[in-house]
């Protein structure tokens, strides 16, 4: 790169800047604004330029001159050095812009210096991020392209020194209700995750619910999350990153588990033998899907085949499409809740005739997550059953949103976070802060009200 701007330096030497096109870029007035011998090449070429010499030897520009400092403080370069970063642009451009600035949301893009953000990306450390369920926790470092690996329990031996980086910890969605016993069991949840790190000496620690993280992951910060969990649907509506928890969050008695023991059922009764319930499950991942249409589908030959090593190949038919249907029609499982498009229609409702907003466009946009919410066909046919269920006034614009990163959604929006260029910032809590917070709540439990902490 250095021979090119070399060449390029001297076949220009001999041009003036009083010559150049000031329309295309800010005009040379001074020697020391000056770009010496590169005055004549249109600015949109010399952005394509110092694209090629990476950030770094791109930043060092900016002391040579004011006109290489107005330069390389292009907006349009450091876009260009952000889309080459490990996550999608679109994902970067969302955090800066919606979360950079902590809760409650201040979106900022006008006025953005993107080099100044991508200076603050690279210095942020990274965070460790820890993704718990009831099925299992998934963790690892902010800066890798996934989760490092999976565990059936919380607390598990990292490979990292817990003083050096912060940690971002989702919180499950549970104690549903909006009363004051669910609003302290909430807290004392929140607290408890809080006080084992702050324990293990972590520097600071952000703890934000599950569903509002997916909402993170699909770029958004309102709408309706359904989180498909190990033992139960939640069906969670959010607006501007808070849990409406007035309005109703809806549960289903039905999750992950109750999926895979139904395929297990239904397996029996067809003769069908296998090892474990893993491989029940491994099944239910790789080979069943959500039909669009049940009562159409069961005239169709669906027959499809898997190999589990050390088991041998294993053959379903019917069962890959009547698994998944259970989710619409419990009953069939001897399940006692109402289907998952009658959980989201009812959540809609109450959306709807609440008038949290001016624009009732929040609530109608669905992202799903949890693994069993990845099935295939699944979000095609919950938004066509909402379409059937609800009036034209709510069901116009509807639209359900499968796991935009899979089983991880949750981990991803969490990593969304821990790498934003404000992170740790207004987004953590330190050890001092916690105590100081702790000692206050005692202090004053009988006499002041507690936050409500629905947004993290």
């Amino acid at each position: 790169m250095a021979m090119l701007l070399r060449r390029v330096w001297e076949t220009m030497s001999s041009r003036t800047c009083s010559t150049g096109d000031s329309s295309a870029r800010p005009s040379c007035t001074t020697e020391s604004s000056s770009l010496g011998a590169f005055d004549q090449i249109p600015w949109d070429v010399l952005i394509q330029i110092v694209k090629l010499i990476g950030p770094k030897e791109a930043a060092k520009l900016c002391v040579v001159s004011r006109s290489w400092r107005a330069l390389v403080s292009d907006n349009r370069l450091w876009i260009f050095f952000l889309q080459h970063q490990q996550e999608p642009w679109d994902s970067i451009f969302f955090g800066e812009t919606t979360l950079g600035s902590g809760y409650p949301y201040q979106t900022l893009v006008t006025g953005l210096s993107f080099m100044h953000i991508y200076g603050q990306r690279a210095q942020v450390p990274g965070s460790v991020i820890i993704d718990g369920g009831s099925g299992y926790c998934k963790f690892g470092w902010s800066k890798y392209d996934c989760p490092s690996g999976r565990t059936a329990t919380f607390l598990v031996r990292m490979q990292v020194k817990p003083s050096t980086q912060p940690i971002v910890v989702s919180i499950p969605i549970c104690h549903y209700d909006d009363t004051e016993n669910a609003k302290a069991s909430r807290r004392q949840l929140k607290d408890c995750f809080q006080q084992v790190l702050f324990d293990l000496n972590v520097p600071a620690v952000c703890a934000i619910n599950q569903a509002t993280l997916a909402l993170y992951a699909a770029k958004r910060t309102s709408g309706i999350v359904v989180n498909i969990g190990f033992q139960v649907t939640s069906v969670v509506p959010i607006l501007h990153g808070k849990v409406m928890r007035k309005v109703g969050v809806e549960v289903m008695g039905l999750g992950a588990l109750k999926l895979t023991g139904y395929l297990r059922l239904l397996m029996q009764q067809n003769n069908i033998n296998f090892g474990s319930l893993y491989t029940v499950r491994t099944l239910k991942e790789k080979l069943c899907y959500v039909a669009a249409d049940y009562k159409a589908e069961l005239s169709k030959d669906t027959q499809a085949s898997l190999e589990i090593a050390g088991e041998g190949w294993f053959t379903l038919s019917k069962e890959r499409f009547q698994t998944g249907e259970i989710l619409f029609q419990p009953r069939m499982a001897d399940v006692r809740t109402m289907g998952l498009d009658q959980a989201v229609a009812l959540c809609m409702d109450h959306c709807h005739y609440a008038e949290l907003s001016g624009d009732d466009a929040w609530f109608k946009t669905v992202i799903l997550t949890g693994g069993s919410a990845c099935l295939p066909g699944l979000a095609e046919r919950l938004e066509k059953e909402l379409r059937g269920l609800l009036p034209s006034s709510i069901s116009n614009g509807i639209r359900v949103i499968p796991p935009p990163y899979g089983a991880d959604t949750a981990w991803f929006g969490a990593k969304l976070v821990g790498n934003l260029s404000t992170f740790p910032g207004a987004w953590c809590a330190t050890k001092k802060q916690f105590r100081r917070k702790s000692r206050f709540n005692i202090m004053w439990r009988s006499s002041l009200p507690y936050l409500e902490d629905d947004a993290h």
